[in-house]
C-alpha cells in the first residue's frame, strides 16, 4: 500500500494531537498536555514559511507526521531545520512510513536553502535511536539543556 505526504491542514489536528500523546507518552522530558500540543501544532501551521507539520497518508487514512522548523545556523552560516515531533501509528510501523515523512522534511529544507538537518531525541528510546542511525543520522559532541520560562 502506498504513503503520500501532503502537508497538514486544520481537520487533522484531533489525530495529530493523539499522535503526539502517544511520542510524550514515552518521552521523560515531555507529558502529554492535549491542550498545549494543539496549540503548537496550530502555531506551526500559521507560519508556513518557516514551519511544516508533514503527514504521511496510507490507505485513506494519517499514519504519521513530523514537524519541522527552520532557525539560523551561525555554525553553517545558512537555515538548519529543526526536525520534532516524528511519529508512526504503532499498527503501520515497520512499512517505511517514517523514513518517507524523514525524507519529506530533508526535501522541504533543502528547498528553504538548509544545510544541517538536526533533531532531539530522548537517549532511553532505543528503537528510535536505531531508526535514525539507519537513516544516516550521527551523534554529536553537543548535550541539549533546557531552562523552562513558565
Amino acid at each position: 500500500m502506498a504513503v503520500t505526504l501532503r502537508p497538514a491542514v486544520a481537520a487533522d489536528l484531533p489525530v495529530l494531537v493523539r499522535f503526539l500523546d502517544l511520542l510524550f507518552t514515552i518521552e521523560a522530558d515531555f507529558r502529554p498536555d492535549p491542550a498545549r500540543q494543539r496549540r503548537g501544532l496550530e502555531l506551526l501551521l500559521a507560519d508556513p514559511a518557516r514551519a511544516l507539520v508533514l503527514v504521511a497518508e496510507r490507505g485513506g487514512r494519517v499514519a504519521g507526521m513530523v514537524t519541522a522548523q527552520l532557525v539560523v545556523s551561525t555554525a553553517e552560516g545558512a537555515p538548519s531545520a529543526l526536525l520534532e515531533d516524528l511519529v508512526v501509528d504503532e499498527a503501520m510501523r515497520g512499512a517505511g512510513i517514517g523514513r518517507t515523512l524523514l525524507e519529506g522534511v530533508e526535501a522541504w529544507a533543502r528547498a528553504r536553502g538548509a544545510t544541517r538537518l538536526q533533531l532531539l531525541a530522548d537517549r532511553e528510546n532505543a528503537p528510535a535511536l536505531a531508526f535514525y542511525a539507519r537513516c544516516g543520522w550521527s551523534d554529536t559532541q553537543l548535550v541539549a539543556r533546557r531552562k523552562l520560562l513558565r
